[in-house]
């Protein structure tokens, strides 16, 4: 079983943090429904670091405005190799799930397309003992 390699990345807030406001790491659209219930994966938090793994998709909603009239806004964005984030895609208003589904069901597309390679040794390694890294080639195998 392959183990995600996870990166540390800043989730931003989107929206007010006094309304609503979420982030999700999508792994899972499901294409009959149009609302923000298609999107499956965990929960993240937002407004801090957050280890993810790399290529991920990650779905940030946030509202604005008062309680009775939301000013809604949704976010794509894609984590990159080196701690970086892509800006995909974004919506505002009430059917920003169907406006953002089928764009993240393309991403997750490539995704499976062209999985993530694990990175050639490096200097990084040398800040390890010799001990750690056995017993990390002993849990791969």
């Amino acid at each position: 079983m392959d183990v995600p390699i996870l990166v540390a990345v800043d989730v931003p807030l989107v929206g007010d943090e006094r309304r609503k406001n979420w982030a999700k790491i999508v792994t899972n659209v499901d294409e009959s429904l149009t609302s923000g219930w298609a999107f499956e994966g965990d929960f993240i938090a937002t407004g801090g670091i957050q280890d993810v793994p790399i290529g991920s998709v990650l779905l940030l909603y946030g509202e604005r405005g008062s309680r009775t009239n939301p000013q809604i806004e949704a976010k794509v964005l894609r984590v990159n190799s080196d701690g970086t984030m892509s800006h995909v895609a974004n919506a505002k208003g009430r059917a920003w799930a169907r406006t953002l589904r089928d764009q993240i069901v393309e991403l997750l597309a490539e995704k499976e397309e062209a999985p993530v390679t694990q990175r050639p040794w490096g200097p990084e390694l040398l800040h390890y003992s010799t001990g750690a890294l056995e017993e990390e080639l002993r849990r791969r195998e």
